[in-house]
């Protein structure tokens, strides 16, 4: 019943997920042939950079930031930090070596509170000396910048957060549409 139910909504958003292939379409994707290291040899980079007070982009990996940010397919601009919010992804190191790309759902002093767009369940805590860098864009593969500050994109998260009940239905319905 649950793959009946899934090609069923694959087939109704067909038009949908063309479109958005067609939207994020890379067109140097073939010019350039992409280098990738490993995120226990990048990231530590990546915060030593920012540490500097530079701007770093990197490509996202994984699927725990599903709908806003897929894996492999968007990158992100990691800035330094002057203050966090709740909403905000940040880069955070939770254990020595482990880096997870997370927004932000509670600050409680020191104390920050990270889950995944993408998680149903499940969260993470460092403190604000863990956190590496804040996103301040997303960049689409066909050029598209979108600013982590853009008052759209904000209601948006905020609108997502308080969908955690039906996440898993709206994730499942998602990812039949991909």
């Amino acid at each position: 019943m649950k793959a009946f139910v899934k090609k069923c909504a694959r087939v109704l958003a067909t038009p949908w997920r063309r479109a958005k292939q067609r939207r994020y379409a890379d067109p140097s994707a073939t010019a350039m042939p992409r280098i990738e290291l490993p995120n226990d040899q990048l990231l530590p980079l990546v915060r030593e950079y920012v540490a500097k007070g530079e701007k770093v982009v990197i490509s996202v990996k994984g699927y725990s930031m599903r709908p806003f940010l897929e894996h492999l397919r968007d990158r992100v601009q990691l800035a330094p930090w002057t203050s966090l919010a709740v909403g905000d992804a940040v880069l955070a190191e939770i254990a020595p070596g482990h880096f997870v790309l997370h927004r932000i759902i509670t600050i409680d002093g020191q104390r920050l509170m990270l889950m995944g767009d993408g998680n149903i369940r499940g969260t993470e805590s460092c403190t604000m000396a863990d956190v590496c860098g804040v996103v301040t864009e997303y960049l689409r593969p066909n050029g598209h910048v979108l600013l982590a500050s853009d008052p759209t994109l904000k209601r948006k998260i905020k609108l997502w957060r308080r969908l955690l009940p039906i996440r898993r239905l709206l994730l499942f319905i998602y990812k039949a549409t991909i």
